[in-house]
């Protein structure tokens, strides 16, 4: 029997055919779609043919099609079909990196274009809102670059798991960095970077924070002339 295009899209994904007919309402009407049509085939005879790609590739590949296949569901359908817990929602474009290793609360929030980055460990509590183009890292990579070992290897890359707790606030577009820990309820405004660990309840801004250390600085500076005049 030959397989159709829902056939190859569901092995692609590596789901259950009636899975993804459920998750995407009118799939075969999307896949008639002729672009789609054509490009479908020509990536699944690719996929069952004997390959010499590496692994990681292969699952690239597979976290692409996952998430091409999200861009017509609604927030919340989208949220299960990536395994996000009840009541949450997650926008178009966001993306999680290495889920297997995201643990996420009930009735998160993310918004479009957020990249939450899982590989040295992340979670994200019950309630808390991750904004529009917020980014939340668990590795960095710098050491691997500066001593020239981009795509040659993985020993420069350093791991650190992230925390941010429940009923916390992260507008968008905001830097979490590795390693970070962010207190419950604790808000970040816009235009922030995080390097450092935030406690409950804090507000954290990071162009206020530095009006405040400029304020400090020139009444500095205003003393010391005083001083010696």
């Amino acid at each position: 029997m030959s397989l159709t295009p829902i056939d190859d899209l569901a092995a692609l994904l590596k789901i259950d055919r009636d899975a993804l007919e459920r998750a995407v309402p009118g799939i075969e009407r999307l896949l008639s779609d002729e672009r789609l049509f054509g490009l479908l085939p020509l990536i699944a005879a690719s996929a069952r043919r004997e390959s010499t790609e590496v692994e990681a590739d292969l699952a690239i590949r597979e976290q692409i099609l996952r998430y091409h296949a999200t861009e017509l569901m609604t927030d919340r359908e989208r949220a299960a079909f990536l395994g996000l817990p009840e009541g949450c929602r997650i926008r178009e474009r966001a993306k999680i990196l290495a889920p297997e290793k995201f643990v996420c609360g009930k009735n998160v929030w993310i918004g479009e274009g957020a990249v939450l980055d899982a590989q040295g460990g992340l979670t994200v509590g019950d309630s808390t809102q991750i904004g529009l183009g917020v980014m939340v890292w668990t590795h960095t990579s710098h050491l691997q670059a500066i001593r020239g070992e981009t795509g040659t290897s993985r020993k420069g890359i350093a791991y650190m798991p992230t925390h941010i707790g429940k009923n916390c606030f992260i507008s968008g577009p905001s830097v979490i960095s590795a390693g970070v820990t962010i207190g419950d309820g604790a808000v970040i405004s816009p235009m922030t970077f995080v390097d450092r660990d935030v406690a409950p309840r804090e507000v954290v801004s990071g162009p206020l924070s530095l009006k405040k250390l400029e304020r400090r600085i020139d009444e500095l500076e205003r003393r010391l002339a005083e001083s010696e005049s």
